[in-house]
Order: C-alpha cells, then sequence, then structure tokens
C-alpha cells in the first residue's frame, strides 16, 4: 500500500553548476536553498534587498538594478527611531541614516554588478497580497510597523503579475542574454491572510509563474517546492512549531529535490567530496589542546589543501572558520 504521494520533478535541461553565477530574490525559502548553496561554495548573492514576499517589489528590485545607481536619503523614512528603506527589509533599517544608507549600497552596488554575470536568476514568490502606501501609491516591500492606516492592501491578479514581469525580464534579458529564470513559490503558508486568503493568493503566484514559463519555456523554468511541501510533505511533523514554516527536515528534502532538478551532476560531485571538510571545520571539540584534536586539524587542513587545489574555482573566501 501507498500511504503518501511524491512529487515527481523532470530534471531541467540547463543546470546550475559551481561556475554558473546565480542571484536569488523572493521570500524566506529563498534564503534556505540559497544559504545551502553558500555553503557549498556556489557563486551566489542571496536576497540584496532583504526578504521580499510579493512579485511588485521584486518585480519594482529588478527595475532598481537595471536602472538605478544608487540609494539616497531621499529613499529613506524615518519611523520609531529607525531610518528605513520601502524597498528593503528591516534587516537593513539603522538608527543612524548614513549607516543605513551605506549597508543598502554595498548590497545594491554588488548586487547590480552581479546580476550583469549571472547565468541564472531564482525567483520564490510568498503572497499575492500587497500593501500600498496611500501618501504615494508605492507597494512596499515591508511596512516597517508604520499604521495600517497609512496602507491600502488588496491581492494582484496574475495578468498583471504575467505583464510587469515580462517587462522586466525582458530588459534584463537584453542587458544579460544568458540569463535563465527559475520560479518557485513559497512553501510557507501566510495564515495572517487567513486559510482561504493564503490559498487564493498561492493560486494566483501559480498561474502567474505558469504563464510566465509557459511564454519562454528555453529561458525559464518552475520547481515545484509549494507542492512538494502540501502533498508529499502533507504532514505537521514537517513543520515548526507555528504550524507555518518548514522545518529542518523539510527544507532539507526539498532541498535534495531541488539538487535533483536543478544542479549539475558534477557539482553535486563536488557537494559529496565537501561534506566531510564541512563537518569537520564545523566540530566543536571539547578541548582543542589534545594530540588527538592536533591530528584532527591535520588531517582537515591537509584535505582541505587538496580540494583547493582540485576545485580552484570555487568560493573559498565563503568558507566559514574553523
Amino acid at each position: 500500500m501507498k500511504f503518501r504521494t511524491k512529487t515527481e520533478t523532470r530534471e531541467q535541461t540547463r543546470k546550475i553548476s559551481h561556475q554558473t553565477p546565480v542571484l536569488m530574490m523572493g521570500s524566506c525559502f529563498t534564503g534556505h536553498i540559497g544559504s545551502i548553496l553558500e555553503k557549498n561554495l556556489f557563486s551566489v548573492q542571496v536576497n540584496p534587498f532583504g526578504v521580499i514576499y510579493n512579485p511588485a517589489s521584486v518585480k519594482r528590485n529588478l527595475e532598481a538594478l537595471l536602472h538605478r545607481e544608487q540609494y539616497g536619503e531621499e529613499d529613506l523614512g524615518f519611523h520609531d527611531g529607525l531610518w528605513y528603506s520601502f524597498d528593503h527589509y528591516t534587516p537593513f533599517s539603522h538608527p543612524d541614516k548614513d549607516k543605513a544608507l551605506e549597508q543598502i549600497n554595498e548590497a545594491f552596488r554588488e548586487a547590480k554588478n552581479f546580476l550583469q554575470k549571472a547565468r541564472f536568476l531564482v525567483i520564490t514568490f510568498g503572497t499575492a497580497w500587497v500593501y500600498r502606501l496611500r501618501e504615494t501609491g508605492q507597494i512596499v516591500c515591508n511596512c516597517h510597523k508604520i499604521p495600517a492606516r497609512q496602507f491600502d492592501r488588496f491581492l494582484l491578479d496574475p495578468a498583471t503579475i504575467v505583464s510587469d514581469f515580462e517587462q522586466v525580464l525582458d530588459k534584463i534579458q537584453h542587458s544579460n542574454p544568458g540569463l535563465h529564470t527559475l520560479f518557485t513559490v513559497s512553501p510557507v503558508r501566510h495564515l495572517k491572510d487567513g486559510h482561504t486568503g493564503n490559498q487564493v493568493s498561492k493560486s494566483s503566484l501559480m498561474l502567474a509563474v505558469h504563464k510566465l514559463v509557459e511564454g519562454n519555456p528555453e529561458m525559464r523554468s518552475y520547481f515545484p517546492s509549494y507542492e512538494i511541501m502540501m502533498d508529499d510533505l502533507r504532514d505537521y511533523r514537517f513543520y515548526e512549531p507555528d504550524m507555518v514554516h518548514p522545518n529542518e527536515t523539510a527544507i532539507t528534502y526539498i532541498w535534495e529535490k531541488f539538487a535533483g532538478f536543478a544542479i549539475d551532476p558534477a557539482s553535486l560531485q563536488i557537494i559529496n567530496e565537501l561534506t566531510p571538510l564541512l563537518k569537520g571545520r564545523a566540530h566543536r571539540p571539547m578541548r582543542r589542546d589534545t594530540p588527538q584534536y592536533q591530528k584532527f586539524i591535520y588531517q582537515l587542513e591537509k584535505k582541505e589543501r587538496k580540494l583547493r587545489e582540485k576545485f580552484p574555482f570555487l568560493m573559498w573566501e565563503a568558507l566559514p572558520e574553523k
């Protein structure tokens, strides 16, 4: 007897390798997959504006990467003792205006340059519900705890999402013709929108992504992370205690599915070879002054030297401290 249904994913033709730079933008699920790629020394930049849940803000930020040079004082607001940007998530906020701009522009310049050389753009949509600032009409990435009365809340329709992204992806493709865009819909449920509101939102996102991929299947693809969580992992034991966010077991499972779908086999082999080194570097002994630990460190450094010689193109600078 079968007690679950597996979500099958056909491998996409174009594959992500350690030598294909990947720009990742979108919800916190993007951060989970991106951190695994970073840990395994891929050339990747993750959420340079912070976590972004809605398609309108992702589109706005992509256009900024194409057309802006930097952010200035006029782009900041001040609330509750913090300078903030409506294009950015809360970690970019700061009590010091200059510090806020400095960290915003540092991440922005890196992402702007990275987009020109990226071979993959991975976008994860989280919700189609958006908040529009009444004063300016801007759809915001984050409300920064500003009173709700200053915003209008509404649902983006699939046709608008498709139209917006056709335009911005065409512009990106013009400046970077080889870029492949991989879409996914976040498996995190936005239950603050209500169960029905969440389902309507996810349905809108999936309809939009389906149309976008259908419009250019050679340069766009879709990975079913939401479907894997909702169907393949249909059990609350795969959730955090909040019953909303996937737990580590679920993230690992979805990553394995993603790896089989999108990662080049040669890079999967490199990950296998890196794993003992990464586990060794993460080891925290009770005592560091024992002969056994010194021998362990010697063997670990020897392994690292061999891997650096064998794979000089990996992002070794991202390797965590011992």
